[in-house]
């Protein structure tokens, strides 16, 4: 069964869009097996767009998701993991953590379709 082994642990730099893990972020998938993402790593966590009602229904609601997904589309990441697998898992994540399907297949398809174009760009512990 999916589910986080570490609670998150992770603090916002001084630009306000960047957050930094202060301890490792552990997550046991189903589909990937164990995925520590290091401290040091960072995130933007969902980049939701900052429209008032898309903010309003999915904005903030998925951060330890986030993280594992961002760190799945790094290219060194451990386990490797292919852009669909990297968003099954962040599906996964969403649901191993009880997020109402109105929030889980709308980020689904956000990162799915928004994603694309930072899939594999960027190393783990590269700052953003």
């Amino acid at each position: 069964m999916a589910k986080f082994l570490t609670d998150l642990d992770a603090r916002l730099k001084d630009d306000d869009k960047i957050w930094n893990l202060d301890s490792p972020l552990i997550y046991e998938s189903d589909i990937l097996g164990m995925i520590e993402i290091p401290a040091g790593f960072e995130s933007d966590l969902a980049s939701v767009p900052r429209f008032p009602i898309v903010y309003w229904f999915w904005g903030g609601r998925c951060h330890r998701e986030a993280f594992v997904h961002d760190f799945l589309y790094r290219i060194d990441s451990v386990p490797v993991a292919t852009f669909a697998r990297a968003n099954a898992v962040f599906y996964e994540a969403m649901e191993a953590r009880d997020k109402a399907i109105c929030v889980r297949y709308p980020m689904f398809w956000g990162v799915w379709i928004g994603g694309y174009f930072s899939y594999h760009k960027k190393k783990v512990l590269d700052k953003l």
